[in-house]
């Protein structure tokens, strides 16, 4: 889960850029071996090779032990698995069919590829489709979505934030729509899957088709503006009807973080989170096989820093399916106690390094100072969003980063799709974006830079000028409380 970036300049403090450069010097031993490490491209490979990691899933399980092994081959101390409960989604099956009038008069019906979304519950609805274009709150507030199946892009329009599948998903689902069908807007016959919630089953039938299929579709469907459909049907024609059917089932489940530690024991603390779960349709390599290999990667490379404070490595599960692992890490700890987290999802997967900072200067600065220390592009962003492991923090007052990286595009590219598989990975990537995961965490923890809590007015803010508020409200995660 992530937000697209939008650059932002923050100018960095020369003694924070001194700061770098010697750490940089003194780590230069292990930055070199990591240079030429093999290991970041093994531990990719035995995780890829499980298959699915769903969370709740054997797949998941099995793959909290791989990591675990390579927490200790990193050199950390401590090193312990913690189970949660959570609702497990397994999927069944998905049907989606249209029957439209043809020329001469008889009706035809056709079947395509559809794929359910997670916490899709199961059922069957039946009517229109509406074409709700990128499927942004504008788009559906003047289309007539009632008692229709809405059908959505998975990207939105140039100059705008990125818009999450939650918020048009629970946007359409409170206009009114029976059902959701979220259409790839890239090539290549591969329907996108998703979560559709935080951890719970959703209200409507819901599933990802591909941008060829949803061409189909929307030649079908109704404009739901008054006129007709867009080049399937004429004047005078009665209108396609979907049939969308999903087998699916969600029940008491248990997902697990693995944490290890590195650094002196201190009451103060920072967090360095990467999540390893997947969705099962693919090998989860870019997301977030890369992330959670650039963290352990990292975690090495921390293990021969001075570290002024301690830092707890964290790999958290259950992040596909609505933040979970790191919901559970932040209800556990003494946020009090916490300096600040360094979430590396989407790191390591394309060549540029973007860091997400989430309302906080100070983390602004800290991704800014090891830019211009260690001669390497990384494009600081301060927007905040809600969709990965950083938000149970945030919200709470705690500073973040977000790890990613820019791939030129927009959207996830093969994430979430059947292509999301290890040959796509260039493991030197993942080597240069941990060497630069360890100088963040080592600038984070620097004991001369302040790093001021969150405040929740300003966050509030933020959000909102960010136009995250109106999606929020309709994915369920605008918290209670917050006016």
């Amino acid at each position: 889960m992530h937000s697209q970036p939008n650059e932002t300049d923050v100018s960095a403090d020369p003694a924070a850029i001194e700061r770098v450069r010697e750490r940089r010097a003194a780590l230069a031993p292990a930055l070199g071996r990591t240079w030429t490490d093999d290991g970041p491209r093994r531990f990719l490979t035995n995780l890829t090779a499980l298959g699915s990691r769903m969370a709740g899933s054997e797949g998941e399980r099995r793959a909290a032990a791989i990591v675990a092994d390579a927490f200790a081959r990193a050199g950390l101390a401590d090193i312990e698995t913690r189970p949660f409960e959570m609702a497990a989604w397994e999927r069944e099956s998905a049907t989606l069919r249209l029957t439209a009038p043809g020329r001469d008069g008889a009706a035809t019906t056709r079947e395509f590829e559809a794929i359910a979304l997670p916490y899709s519950p199961a059922g069957r609805v039946t009517g229109e489709l509406v074409d709700v274009g990128y499927g942004t709150p504008a788009e559906i507030d003047e289309r007539a979505v009632e008692g229709r199946i809405a059908v959505a892009s998975t990207t939105t329009p140039e100059g705008s934030r990125f818009v999450h599948r939650m918020e048009k998903f629970g946007y359409a689902v409170d206009a009114g729509a029976l059902g959701f069908i979220f259409v790839n807007h890239l090539d290549g016959q591969l329907p996108p899957t998703g979560s559709l919630t935080f951890g719970e089953e959703a209200d409507a039938v819901a599933v990802g088709v591909s941008k060829e299929t949803g061409a189909w579709l929307r030649e079908y469907a109704v404009d739901g503006r008054g006129g007709d459909g867009r080049g399937g049907a004429t004047e005078g024609d009665s209108a396609a009807t979907a049939d969308l059917s999903v087998e699916a089932t969600t029940e008491p489940g248990e997902s697990r973080n693995v944490v290890g530690h590195v650094g002196p024991q201190t009451d103060e603390r920072l967090l360095l989170l990467a999540h390893y779960d997947a969705h099962d349709i693919a090998e989860g390599a870019l997301d977030n096989g890369c992330g959670i290999a650039t963290a352990v990667t990292a975690a090495a490379i921390l293990a021969e820093a001075a570290l002024p404070i301690g830092v707890d490595v964290v790999a958290v599960g259950a992040e596909e399916v609505g933040l979970l692992g790191a919901e559970e890490l932040a209800e556990r700890l003494d946020l009090d106690r916490i300096r600040g987290v360094v979430n590396v999802d989407g790191a390591g997967r394309f060549r540029d390094l973007v860091a997400l900072a989430h309302a906080s200067e100070a983390a602004a600065e800290v991704a800014d100072a090891v830019s211009v220390g260690a001669n390497h592009p990384i494009t600081v962003d301060v927007e905040p969003h809600p969709f990965s492991d950083q938000w149970p923090f945030v919200r709470r007052g705690v500073p973040a980063l977000q790890l990613h990286s820019d791939s030129g595009d927009r959207g996830r590219g093969w994430g979430h799709t059947h292509a999301d598989t290890r040959d796509k990975v260039d493991d030197r990537n993942v080597r240069e974006h941990a060497m630069l995961v360890a100088l963040l965490v080592a600038e984070f923890a620097a004991p001369e830079r302040e790093v001021d809590r969150l405040d929740r007015g300003d966050l509030i803010a933020a959000l909102r000028e960010a136009d995250f508020e109106t999606g929020m409200r309709a994915a369920d995660l605008w918290p209670a409380g917050w006016e």
